[in-house]
């Protein structure tokens, strides 16, 4: 403001400028402080936070340091076959030193070997003729069903349908190149668009059979569930995953809140809820399991800010208790409950204590809130201490968005969510993927429930 118009304002004016001014200045003190007290704060790594480890800095091997060799050991061979399929005795003609004709009697000892090759592999066409005509005796048209095992519509097999699923699911194989590799490989020319019909009529039984594993899930007394990004015909979704001890279920929705576990649960409430302490994820089951392996990264952070008070403490108990864990399938339940009041009247020591950090203050804060979901596992031997298990199942959707950036439909979105149900639950109850994907397109139920 100029001099002119300052001498031009009355007494009130002015006072309402300096007023104004004062809270300004007030105002700006205060953010100037809170950067530079995050100036002085450790930064966020993969080590003490739950940034992955794509973005973390990875240091650089010490200059002139040799790579520490292995020691060696018994070299092996790759097993025989049990069953070759076929097998070619070759004998010698005659000796090497003296030029004696030799005869197969001569050679009783053998060096066998396997030499193994994968013949070309080409699509097996067959055509189908439908005859139709007249009858002889009414004179009405008549025409052959078509047979149940080749239908009328899309030329391609059940097979054909698996291994393009396989690829693209479980092996982030875009249109592009299942369409190479169809080619290259197997001798069979599809378009891409060929591709994504076949992919959108598998739809309905991968639906089918994802419904019923998400009915497993939900009755289960221990689930485990994460969430990670997703990006679907050019918006950011969330993928959800929700696991039990013998079934998966994934599903991709359009937001991260709590109503996608409602949703998912109907109204059933699990003993047990285990995930990290995001909003969304809290207050399903009777009691809360919190992630373990997030904490001990929360207190390693608090350490790093400075504190000695509480997150070195915290972070030994944690510690603690998941070596207990390790150790529970061997220990009584007497000594599991002995063992988790000892930890409880640990926890409540430490948090008497004040840090004089802020970051230790808050890590202490919440830990107060949350100290009723620490140790829930050490005397519930079906609980994992850890999130972890979910975050593994999430690995590949997370480098499925990098690879393929997003899907271009919502029934492909859909559909990845219900394959990836049906494999991760094949894997749990020790089938592989390319089976699972194959009975599932048959319409039959890849997990069976009592």
């Amino acid at each position: 403001m100029t001099p002119e118009a300052l001498d031009s304002l009355d007494k009130k004016e002015l006072i309402d400028l300096v007023l104004a001014m004062t809270a300004q200045i007030t105002a700006l003190q205060a953010r100037v402080a809170e950067l530079e007290a995050k100036l002085g704060e450790p930064p966020k790594t993969p080590d003490n936070s739950s940034l992955p480890p794509s973005q973390g800095q990875k240091a650089n091997h010490p200059e002139g340091k040799t790579k520490q060799r292995r020691k060696g050991r018994k070299g092996t061979t790759r097993r025989l076959a049990e069953n070759p399929d076929h097998t070619r005795n070759i004998y010698a003609d005659k000796c090497d030193k003296c030029g004696h004709t030799l005869m197969p009697g001569d050679q009783p000892d053998v060096h066998a070997y396997d030499h193994i090759e994968i013949p070309p592999v080409r699509p097996v066409t067959t055509r189908v003729n439908l005859h139709k005509g007249s009858c002889p005796c009414c004179g009405g048209s008549i025409k052959a069903e078509a047979p149940a095992d080749m239908p009328v519509g899309s030329p391609f097999g059940p097979n054909i349908a698996a291994i393009v699923t396989y690829l693209h699911a479980r092996h982030m194989v875009s249109f592009n190149r299942l369409s190479e590799i169809m080619k290259l490989l197997f001798g069979l020319n599809i378009s891409e668009g060929a591709i994504s019909n076949m992919l959108e009529r598998a739809a309905m039984p991968f639906a089918a059979e994802a419904t019923r594993i998400e009915a497993v899930v939900r009755n289960a007394p221990v689930i485990a569930s994460d969430e990670t990004t997703a990006r679907v015909m050019g918006h950011t979704c969330w993928q959800w995953v929700f696991s039990s001890a013998t079934a998966v279920s994934h599903r991709i929705a359009g937001t991260r809140a709590k109503a996608v576990v409602e949703d998912f649960l109907r109204k059933a409430r699990p003993e047990v809820w285990v995930s990290d302490r995001y909003g969304g994820q809290m207050g399903h089951g009777q009691v809360h399991q919190a992630c373990l392996a997030h904490l001990l990264r929360d207190a390693q952070y608090a350490i790093d800010s400075g504190d000695t008070v509480f997150a070195p403490g915290f972070k030994f108990l944690i510690k603690r208790a998941l070596a207990i864990g390790r150790r529970r399938e061997n220990l009584k339940d007497g000594a599991l409950e002995k063992h988790k009041r000892d930890l409880e009247g640990r926890l409540a020591r430490l948090l008497a204590l004040e840090p004089s950090v802020v970051a230790g203050r808050k890590l202490r804060r919440v830990m107060e809130k949350a100290r009723d979901m620490l140790f829930v596992f050490i005397t519930r031997r079906d609980v994992p201490p850890t999130n972890n298990i979910s975050e593994q199942r999430l690995r590949m959707s997370v480098i499925f968005r990098k690879v393929s950036g997003c899907f271009r439909s919502q029934w492909g979105a859909w559909l990845y969510a219900d394959v990836l149900s049906v494999t991760a639950t094949a894997a749990i109850n020790n089938q592989n993927a390319l089976e699972a994907i194959r009975t599932c397109l048959k319409g039959k139920p890849v997990l069976h429930t009592v």
